[in-house]
Formats: structure tokens, C-alpha cells, sequence
């Protein structure tokens, strides 16, 4: 078209297929940037337990105009409860859904991980190349390119690479220091699966304490499906480890550490035998002072994992990203600044949900003696009776990560 400035065009490779490395794809197609993805699973993994959108999450999705979709898709969560072993609520806190204010412990947007992945791949399935099977294993690069190197054997040239390859990320071993430890541990691990849903599973999430720092979460969210957690305090090499070990190992340490913890854990345990999905993690922040590298960047949790008890994690991806493609869009002409943009700009933000999670809070809520969980409960009982957390919610000024805005972006497009 006359008149109109060429912008330029790049190949970009996005190292993970999941809600970070589609909304890469996205934003970056519409820029006019030609995206692989590459997903080391099969096919699309739309597996994965509940998540939320809070804040500037939900004003990511809202600029990806998917806010109407999400809502079709939402899983009705009304509270939480904190239940005794005979499965009586002590105290139950609400979902915030004023629309003002701060989110509860349940957000006003709870999705499926799958649902959410499915709604993004339907977004950019046409101008994206996703590639599945395939891991990014190495890479080599100069001032003009990146070569990547894949797990078939093949090769491929990019303008850049992008890590958007989770928590345990591959490409951010490779650009950061070796020997460097991008982890800062809480000392807390979480395993999850489904369990086939009973009619006493309700749309409030149970949470559940047993003595020695342990926790059990149950949630419902769809007819015939429940979610199970199970949460705890630990400090020790073999609980380090065993999140790397063969899944039939993982699932005996589960149920070693919970087998006499009361409640349904009988339920849940022999559930977790024949469920479709099983998932084990250390609870871990990744905090690195640098995402990038010449031609490569880290992306989502490969760059600031903020853990699931930020309540961020969704969100956190999905603005990381809006800002990261908006950089590239603004200048991508100019990577090194665009890339040291992205960390300016991110930076705050990313500090800001990360210090949401406070460890003496977090064992506050995984008493270690009954005596003390009995506390716990009644003082969240009391809380609740004076609607303390509902007034708190709806009267707060800002909801995670801050009074930090999103940025405006227009995206370029080549002439």
C-alpha cells in the first residue's frame, strides 16, 4: 500500500506450546511475524487442574478479545471451605464477583488448564506453524540468527527463539550462568489428579488440614469429575526428587505421606490409581536477574514462575507475553531494545506478584499439631462470621501485581 512503512518481518520460534507460547503466537502473528511452535508432547496438551484469571490477567484476555469465550467456559466455584475430618465446614470464605476490588481465594474467572489452552489454539491455529513431537535441544547463535536444534534430528534458522518451556525450562539452562540456581524454594509440594465426582462434592472447594503440614483440596468442575490435591511441608532431598521419578514412584510417595491422614483421603488415594491425569511439583519461584540472551528470551514460567499460590501464574504468562510480542511488534528492527524493554517494562510487575507469596504465611496455613490447625480454623471462623475477607476483597484498591497497567500496543504490520 503507498505510503505505508515496510516493518520487518521475523521468523520466530516459540519453545512450548502452552498458555504462554499461544499468546506469544498470537500477539507476534498479529504483528505480522511468521511463528513456529514447537510442543514436545504429541499432540496439544490440553490436560492440567483449575486455574484463574485475576487483575491484569483478565485485561490480557480482554485485549485478546477472548473475554467472552473464557466466560463460556468458566467452572462455577462459589468458595472455599475449611473442613473438620467429618467434612464439616468451619468456615467458608465467598468468591468476590462485585466486580470491585480484590479477588478471594476463588476468582471470579476459574477455568480448566485445558479449556483455556483449547480457546487459545482455536485463536491461532491458522496463522501459527505448531509442531508437536518435537523438543528444541540445543542452540547456536550469531548477531544475525539463531539455529535450532531439535530432538528429531533436524535444524532450523529463526530471528529469535523464544523459552516458553515452563518451570524446568531447557533454554534458560542454556542462556543463563552454569551452576546458577534460578529457584527460590518454599519448602511445599503439591501433587494432583482427578477422582470420579460424588454427589457430596459441591461447588465449593474443601480444604482440609491433617497434623504434620499436610493439606487436602478437593474441588468439582465439571458432572462427573472432582480434583483432587494433595499438599505438604517438607524439607528433604527425597521430596526434591521424587517429582523426576517414574509416575507409579511418584504416586507411592503421595500415598505413603497422606495414607493416615484422614477425611477421604481413601477415596482420593485409590482414585489416583486409575485417573487420567497426574501431576507431582515443588512449590518454587524462578528469579533470575536477566530472560534474554543475544537472539533468545525466556518467556512465562521458564522466566518468572511465581508459583501456584501467587495466584498469578495464568496471569502472569499471559501479560508476559502481551508485553514481550508488544516489544518485538514496537521494535522489531531492533531486538537488543526491544528485549531490554520487555525487561523494564515486565520487571515491576513480575516483582510485585512474586512477593505475594510469603512463606510464613503459607506454613500459617499447613499447621504441623492438630492443636494448631484447630486454631487456625476457628480464627478463620470468627474472620468469616465478621465477613472480614468479603470487605477486605471488595474494598481493596488493587488485586495482585499492584496498580501496574498494561501497556498500549499497536501491533505493525508489514506494507
Amino acid at each position: 500500500m503507498a505510503g505505508k512503512i515496510e516493518k520487518e518481518t521475523l521468523r520466530v520460534l516459540v519453545a512450548g506450546g502452552g498458555v504462554a507460547g499461544q499468546a506469544l503466537a498470537f500477539w507476534l502473528t498479529r504483528g505480522g511475524h511468521h511463528v513456529t511452535v514447537a510442543e514436545r508432547f504429541p499432540a496439544l496438551r490440553a490436560t492440567g487442574a483449575q486455574v484463574d484469571l485475576r487483575g491484569q490477567g483478565i485485561e490480557a484476555i480482554k485485549r485478546m478479545d477472548l473475554l467472552a469465550t473464557v466466560r463460556s467456559q468458566l467452572v462455577d466455584e462459589a468458595g472455599v471451605a475449611f473442613i473438620n475430618a467429618r467434612g464439616k465446614a468451619k468456615a467458608t470464605i465467598m468468591a468476590n464477583t462485585s466486580g470491585q476490588g480484590r479477588q478471594t481465594l476463588t476468582s471470579e474467572y476459574e477455568i480448566m488448564r485445558g479449556a483455556l489452552v483449547r480457546i487459545l489454539h482455536e485463536a491461532t491455529k491458522d496463522d501459527t506453524a505448531y509442531v508437536f513431537g518435537k523438543n528444541v535441544n540445543g542452540f547456536d547463535q550469531d548477531e544475525h540468527k539463531v539455529v535450532a536444534r531439535f530432538s528429531d534430528g533436524s535444524s532450523g534458522e529463526f530471528d529469535l527463539l523464544i523459552g516458553a518451556d515452563g518451570q524446568g525450562s531447557g533454554i534458560r539452562r542454556a542462556i543463563l550462568p552454569a551452576g546458577f540456581d534460578p529457584y527460590w524454594r518454599v519448602g511445599i509440594h503439591m501433587a494432583y489428579w482427578f477422582v470420579p465426582r460424588i454427589a457430596s462434592d459441591s461447588n465449593i472447594r474443601d480444604t482440609y488440614m491433617a497434623p504434620g503440614g499436610r493439606q487436602i483440596v478437593r474441588r468439582s468442575h465439571n458432572p462427573t469429575e472432582t480434583q483432587v490435591y494433595f499438599v505438604m511441608r517438607e524439607e528433604s532431598e527425597e521430596a526434591s526428587a521424587i517429582h523426576r521419578a517414574p509416575i507409579g514412584h511418584q504416586q507411592e510417595f503421595w500415598a505413603s505421606r497422606f495414607r493416615d491422614a484422614g477425611w477421604q483421603t481413601e477415596r482420593f488415594i485409590e482414585g489416583m490409581k486409575t485417573s487420567p491425569f497426574f501431576y507431582s511439583q515443588e512449590i518454587v519461584q524462578v528469579r533470575t536477574d536477566t530472560w534474554s540472551k543475544g537472539r533468545v528470551v525466556l518467556a512465562g514460567d521458564a522466566a518468572h514462575c511465581a508459583s501456584p499460590y501467587s495466584g498469578m501464574g495464568i496471569s502472569g504468562g499471559l501479560v508476559g507475553a502481551y508485553v514481550l510480542a508488544g516489544e518485538i511488534n514496537r521494535r522489531p528492527d531492533d531486538l537488543r531494545t526491544a528485549l531490554a524493554n520487555y525487561d523494564r517494562v515486565l520487571r515491576p510487575f513480575v516483582n510485585a506478584i512474586q512477593a505475594e507469596v510469603n512463606p510464613r504465611l503459607l506454613r500459617l496455613g499447613m499447621p504441623m499439631t492438630q492443636r494448631a490447625i484447630n486454631a487456625f480454623q476457628a480464627a478463620t471462623a470468627v474472620a468469616c462470621f465478621l465477613r472480614i475477607p468479603d470487605l477486605a476483597a471488595r474494598f481493596s484498591k488493587e488485586d495482585r501485581g499492584g496498580d501496574w497497567q498494561l501497556p498500549a500496543y499497536t501491533a505493525p504490520h508489514p506494507g
